[in-house]
């Protein structure tokens, strides 16, 4: 699964963890963004799923690098 960071290099492996029902997911980045104010990664619809927020679009999330 995917996710698009504005500065972390490309093929850096990230743990998502959804704040709100505290499931997690370990994704790649592989593209830019997001580009509106306040949000601090995009995530692909597979791993939105995963994280359980596919239908409310946005959530609180913590982001940590992990080893490839």
């Amino acid at each position: 699964m995917t996710c698009a960071h504005r500065s972390l290099p490309f093929g850096a492996h990230v743990l998502v963890t959804n704040l709100s029902n505290n499931r997690s997911a370990v994704l790649v980045v592989n593209d830019r963004g997001p580009f509106i104010k306040d949000r601090i990664i995009d995530v692909s619809t597979g791993a939105a799923d995963v994280l359980g927020f596919r239908r409310a679009g946005v959530v609180q999330v913590t982001v940590e690098t992990v080893a490839d």
